[in-house]
């Protein structure tokens, strides 16, 4: 195992907190960041900035230019070594006549994979790995899940009371959470390559599902994605206005009228609903990487019960709305105290007045 120096971690946060500026424009593609060092002297640094654009190693030997050579390359994700809109970094490095690369760890795309790593290393340049490994896993779960599982990474936001209530039940839900978090949701939205929800929530509320940021940040809209069985949802306006892209998600047999014009894609069925794996599988050919979900107790206990909840986003507003309301989720069927549902908390940050909890569903383990 290598062993890192301080400088070495110390370079590589830097690198992760770059790579983190492309959070909101880099999809499909993976957050990368890049510093080149001499020593402890930054000589270039550089991010992937948008799709299509310079990866983060062109700008950072751009900046760095003649001191390059013989310095070290610190980047969160193994330098490509194919041509896609760009060219491929290693051979950029190989050029800049770096002496050392540091990489956060290998890119699983079969196009990569590895020969990165293989070419910097025939052209004689040092190659190390694995350095805050973890952190760049986390920075990029949802591009790692998309190429290693085949689907993308899914999380599902709900704003609930503290007695877990999500509305009354009469459906009326706004607002049971602050401006706060109200404003926070749209940078979990902003970094989400699809939106998905539900016909029953169309219908209810008329969402929107866009994001609404009050300054100049710049973001790639997310797809709105409607899982609409037998397209009853095609008279409801909001998801399909503004500048966001909308796709219905609809049952092989669903006829659409003749002037609907919005895209959409059939959908296998499993026990007469849409089935929920084969709609990640379809997304994730599309390119999304992450799927926020925001929709009602029904369809975020169908995605719960099928084991496709990565995460769960919850902010949790000091108020109680009573056992009449509607529940967090329906149709998870716990009965017994053995069969309850860990979660692990990963994050707990006050937001305004609310408490947003960042949790991941755990396996199953039986009591002793």
């Amino acid at each position: 195992m290598t062993d890192f120096t301080a400088n070495d971690h110390a370079m590589m946060a830097r690198a992760l907190r770059l790579a983190e500026r492309g959070i909101y424009t880099t999809r499909p593609n993976p957050m990368v960041g890049c510093v080149i060092a001499q020593g402890d002297e930054v000589v270039g640094e550089g991010w992937h900035q948008r799709q299509g654009g310079p990866h983060a190693e062109v700008f950072a030997l751009e900046q760095a230019g003649d001191r390059a050579k013989g310095a070290t390359a610190y980047v969160t994700l193994e330098p490509c070594a194919h041509t896609g809109s760009t060219g491929p970094c290693a051979d950029a490095l190989v050029a800049a006549g770096v002496a050392r690369v540091v990489a956060a760890m290998r890119d699983p795309f079969p196009e990569v994979d590895g020969k990165g790593f293989d070419r910097l290393r025939a052209a004689g340049i040092a190659v190390e790995s694995g350095l805050m490994e973890a952190q760049a896993e986390a920075l990029n779960r949802g591009f790692l899940s998309r190429v290693r599982r085949g689907r993308p990474w899914l999380r599902i936001k709900l704003g609930c009371s503290l007695d877990g209530r999500t509305a009354m039940a009469n459906g009326d839900s706004k607002w049971i959470t602050g401006e706060a978090a109200r404003a926070d949701v749209m940078r979990w939205r902003a970094r989400s390559g699809a939106i998905l929800t539900g016909s029953g929530t169309v219908l209810a509320d008329d969402p929107q599902l866009t994001v609404r940021f009050h300054d100049d940040t710049e973001f790639a809209p997310p797809l709105r994605v409607v899982l609409d069985t037998g397209l009853a949802t095609i008279a409801r306006g909001k998801v399909r206005e503004g500048d966001a892209p909308t796709l219905y998600l609809h049952a092989p047999d669903a006829k659409p009228p003749r002037e609907f014009a919005a895209e959409r894609a059939p959908v296998a069925l499993r026990d007469g609903e849409l089935d929920l794996e084969a709609v990640l599988a379809l997304l994730a050919a599309r390119g999304i990487n992450e799927v926020q979900v925001e929709t009602g107790a029904t369809l975020a206990g169908a995605f719960l019960r099928a084991g496709l909840v990565d995460e769960l986003l919850f902010y949790m507003a000091p108020v109680l709305l009573g056992e009449r309301a509607r529940p967090l989720f329906d149709g998870l069927r716990i009965e017994q105290m053995a069969q309850r549902m860990q979660l692990r908390t990963v994050e707990t940050r006050r937001v305004g007045d609310d408490l947003r909890l960042l949790l991941q569903p755990q396996p199953a383990v039986a009591d002793a």
